[in-house]
């Protein structure tokens, strides 16, 4: 093909790959198509996918031409796609002097990107727009062909060790041009002090964009980073859009909105009401988009991790360090950690309260732990001792302190309101306390704190946030250390511009916090008391469940008590590990915030947690009024949380009860109306025996009258005044539907036939000896109803 028609087939043959941007072409389901189950598909994408294949070599092919390929503003991320549409240029250098507007006067906007742009920004969103692909099988996210891909260009363009290979020329000593500077096609103002591109900084100087292969390599390996950056973690609401912009800029963005509106809309009411609906986004991250930002994560920490030590003289630094070596030093402050911090809160805030919030918690825990990911290795040891944090690490924690601190308190409060005794749930809190909780990190962080605390002595007033520029040089720190006055800066610097000038910060270890995790100590120890009773239960269950125990009659069964519980599938390994994970929890959060024993025994104290005479779980909290009982919050969180519940039992007529599953359907229905006809036919004849006060009267009482529950029994809250029905003396055949009665019967005649008595015999042998039990019986038990079983 020449390069006109390769041009002309290239966005169709992307669109086929990745799917159409609305989501109805689904292209090749990348995300779906494993090995396992088709290896040949799934190799034969990764082949002509991979960097070095042909569709990678078509993309620097068209490249060398200039192409430009036209990606509409409409899908992309909420925030720069409403900023586009109202003039306002994005702070990311991505989308500079790319934006056109349609000749004709349409309405919509469209970015001019370059091949590999293009290419890129399809591969990106692709993980975004394709989620409802047909699947019909279970598929591992971490893979598919799509996670593999994500991977294998990670480490192509931005390499750990040594460089990124140059891309194939199609002319001899050539290079792939980098994007050259275009004019805009309408004036931007930009919303943001955006940072200026690295590759800015090494082109600017040269006469052909083609010279400086080194310009070369940190073009695509920042383009790669800043689309998989902006398509991946640019969401948030318009509430979090504000609160990040400084108070000069947003009243600069302000006043170009009204002058915009009073040219082009007539009311500048009408564009601040479109910029609210423009700007909310309805964002939901799925597990697997999780995933792969963690994979993200984890290769920058480790490209982060691969510069080179600095020379000692500075002046040979500024002649000798690559562009690639720059961009690891600022490759995560810079273009990640402000998107990655919104992203994080925005799913800490959003995600459903179950065990799927485990890969935003191992992603969260990837990013804090960047010595994971350094290339030197921890010592061999005989003891498995925890490694302590190196104080090199000292100045990355307080540049990110809030993902630390804050994002901490969002994690209490969601474990606050989550069931404790499930296993997955209470493997994240382990997990949390178990990092927060190694030599030295919890000592950095408090470090940090006192930094971002200490009073400004120079600069009263903060809402100008002068000191974040680095223009103001240090001339004015001369009555402090400059050490530390520098590093307090840096702190408050990446507080106020994460979180706003009027952001009021809550100490992680401050009396507020600690409160809290008190609160997850008590919630902790009784999620192990009620992971015990379970364990009790069970064991009580299975040992009640042997053969023989099948032919026994309990009460319970009919009067439909429930004394179980939803988690007694779990398993007696299941609440073993439960068990473990807490306990191992509240030692690491005992370690962090300096408990004691005393405290939490204070603690359990006060809130009630002791457990009854009985050794069972205390009722649910609450309290008695004229209507019944009424649940206080504490009982409906005891309730919600597994940790306490009410004896659930039936309470109508037993002989109008659902039919059970051990009982014969047409049976019951059976013996209810031959119950019916005859109690309507003796019903006089049973009340006058019943009303007889010697032993004919005790045996006919026993038999034939269903009394009140005398015990008191605290129920769930309901009215007080209920309707006590009588029922009054009356037959109840419906024992003799249950399967285990006519199986233990039918053992019988079968036992007796060995002995040679016939049916009839037995039958009279079983009625003799039941009228002698239940004779024994009513001397002392009046009340025991034996055939309602």
């Amino acid at each position: 093909f020449s390069l006109k028609e390769l041009h002309g087939i290239f966005p169709w043959l992307v669109e086929s790959i990745f799917g159409s941007l609305d989501g109805i072409i689904i292209g090749w389901n990348l995300r779906c198509l494993q090995g396992r189950t088709n290896p040949n598909e799934y190799s034969v994408a990764l082949d002509f996918l991979d960097p070095s294949g042909p569709m990678m070599k078509l993309v620097y092919k068209l490249q060398a031409e200039e192409y430009r390929y036209d990606f509409p503003v409409s899908y992309l991320p909420g925030p720069v796609k409403a900023s586009i549409q109202e003039q306002v240029l994005p702070e990311c250098s991505l989308y500079h002097n790319k934006v056109q507007f349609p000749s004709s006067g349409g309405l919509g906007l469209n970015l001019a990107l370059n091949p590999f742009e293009y290419y890129m920004f399809y591969f990106a969103i692709s993980l975004i727009t394709q989620k409802n692909s047909p699947v019909t099988h279970h598929v591992s996210p971490s893979n598919s062909a799509y996670f593999i891909l994500v991977d294998t260009y990670l480490k192509c363009f931005l390499p750990t060790e040594g460089s990124v290979l140059p891309p194939p020329s199609s002319n001899p000593g050539g290079a792939i041009p980098s994007p050259t500077p275009r004019s805009p096609a309408v004036p931007f103002s930009s919303y943001g002090m955006h940072h200026t591109s690295l590759l800015k900084r090494h082109i600017a100087h040269q006469p052909s964009v083609n010279a400086d292969p080194a310009s070369q390599e940190i073009w695509r390996s920042e383009t790669l980073l800043q689309i998989f950056v902006e398509m991946w973690l640019h969401h948030y609401s318009l509430e979090m859009y504000q609160k990040m912009q400084s108070p000069h800029v947003k009243l600069e963005v302000l006043h170009y909105r009204l002058s915009i509106s009073s040219k082009h809309h007539g009311s500048p009411a009408q564009s601040s009401y479109q910029a609210l609906h423009a700007y909310q986004e309805s964002f939901k991250p799925t597990e697997e988009h999780v995933l792969v930002v963690r994979l993200l994560v984890k290769h920058l920490h480790a490209f982060s991790n691969s510069l080179k030590p600095e020379p000692l003289s500075p002046s040979a630094h500024s002649h000798t360090a690559s562009p690639l070596e720059e961009f690891k030093r600022v490759v995560i402050p810079r273009f990640v950690q402000e998107k990655l911090y919104i992203f994080l809160q925005h799913c800490f805030g959003h995600w459903p309260l179950d065990a799927s919030f485990r890969a935003v918690l191992e992603m969260w825990l990837s990013y804090l732990q960047p010595w994971r990911y350094a290339p030197e290795k921890p010592p061999q040891s005989t003891e498995p001792l925890p490694r302590s944090v190196s104080e090199k690490w000292a100045t990355f924690i307080q540049e990110n302190l809030l993902m630390y601190t804050k994002l901490f308190v969002g994690f209490l409060n969601r474990a606050l309101r989550t069931d404790l005794v499930s296993p997955k749930n209470a493997l994240m809190v382990f997990r949390v306390a178990k990092v927060f909780a190694q030599p030295n990190l919890a000592e950095m962080i408090l470090k940090g704190e006192q930094l971002f605390l200490e009073p400004e002595l120079v600069i009263p007033h903060r809402q100008h946030r002068l000191f974040m520029s680095p223009t103001l040089g240090g001339s004015f720190l001369s009555l402090r250390s400059p050490a530390v006055t520098d590093a307090s800066f840096k702190v408050k610097s990446h507080v106020y511009s994460l979180e706003g000038q009027d952001f009021q910060y809550k100490q992680m270890f401050g009396a507020e916090v600690r409160n809290l995790v008190l609160k997850l100590a008590q919630l902790i120890c009784q999620a192990q008391q009620t992971a015990k009773s379970i364990s009790d239960h069970s064991a009580e269950t299975m040992a009640s469940q042997s053969f023989f125990s099948w032919f026994r009659f309990t009460p319970s069964e009919m009067n439909g008590s429930y004394t179980g519980n939803d988690l007694d599938e779990i398993g007696q390994d299941s609440i073993k590990k439960t068990d473990e994970y807490l306990e191992k929890a509240l030692e690491y959060l005992c370690q962090i915030f300096k408990l004691s024993e005393a405290q939490l025994t204070q603690m359990m104290m006060k809130c009630g947690t002791a457990q009854d005479e009985n050794g069972k779980k205390q009722l649910p909290d609450c309290i008695a009024s004229e209507n019944g009982l009424i649940l206080t919050p504490l009982g409906r969180y005891q309730i919600i949380n597994g940790l306490r519940r009410f004896e659930v039992q039936y309470q109508g007529d037993t002989e109008l009860q659902p039919i059970r599953s051990y009982e014969n359907a047409a049976l019951v229905r059976l013996l209810f109306r031959l119950s019916s006809v005859l109690n309507e036919r003796f019903a006089d004849q049973m009340e006058v025996l019943c009303s007889r006060e010697d032993f004919v009267g005790r045996l006919c009482r026993y038999h034939l009258t269903n009394p009140q529950l005398i015990q008191k029994i605290r129920y769930s809250p309901m009215v007080r005044d209920r309707m006590t029905q009588n029922w009054g003396p009356r037959i109840s055949l419906r024992f003799l539907a249950s399967y285990r009665t006519l199986i233990s019967l039918l053992m019988i005649y079968f036992l007796a036939s060995w002995f040679y008595i016939g049916p009839v015999g037995c039958t009279f042998i079983i009625i003799v000896g039941y009228f002698l039990y239940a004779v024994i019986m009513t001397f002392f038990f009046e009340g025991w109803k034996p055939h309602e079983h």
